[in-house]
């Protein structure tokens, strides 16, 4: 009779190279604050929430249930990163809004903020297309590396360090984005 192992598999959820950075408790009471003070600052207001793709459809789906008012939602997906390395600030839309953003309330929801090359850009583009107003909520403000130093984030969930995360909506090469948690990845050469 073969001997039952007694070692322990991780898994994404316990995977040993990722230090929970903020639990899923933290992020939860975090967005309801956030969705209040949207609720406050846009009552009587329509509001469109612009996720930009793929890395911030968790916090959007999370952020637009706790903002109670009229609101719709649509998406866009946006490159800068030509190498596939570094961005360019040069934005190539990939997927663009369903519908027209003009006289409407706008917020653009991201995952994070870094360097703001691309965000800058893409704001511009969306300011181009006659919006009432546009507004930014990011879920993590990294302000370390950033370049476009006057780009005012308007909603911020989390201010962190010029660390590698993952979790929340946030991947490396595509892994744990499903991760209840934003974590700091330890040795991001075996993320």
């Amino acid at each position: 009779m073969a001997a039952e192992s007694t070692k322990t598999e991780s898994t994404e959820f316990t995977n040993p190279n990722i230090d929970v950075l903020f639990s899923a408790e933290q992020i939860a009471a975090r967005i309801a604050e956030m969705g209040e003070q949207i609720t406050r600052e846009y009552a009587g207001k329509e509001l469109v929430l612009v996720g930009v793709l793929k890395g911030s459809c968790v916090f959007l789906a999370d952020l637009m249930r706790a903002i109670d008012l009229n609101l719709s939602i649509d998406f866009m997906s946006v490159s800068s990163y030509k190498d596939g390395q570094q961005s360019t600030g040069d934005v190539e839309i990939l997927k663009d809004l369903s519908n027209p953003i003009r006289d409407k309330h706008v917020l653009v929801v991201e995952d994070i903020v870094d360097t703001g090359l691309t965000l800058s850009r893409l704001l511009e583009i969306l300011e181009s297309r006659g919006a009432y107003s546009i507004r930014l909520a990011s879920f993590l403000d990294k302000p370390e590396p950033r370049i476009k130093k006057e780009l005012m984030i308007d909603y911020v969930g989390f201010v962190i360090p010029n660390k590698f995360v993952v979790g929340y909506g946030l991947d490396a090469a595509g892994r744990y984005r499903n991760l209840p948690f934003i974590g700091v990845v330890r040795d991001p050469s075996a993320a």
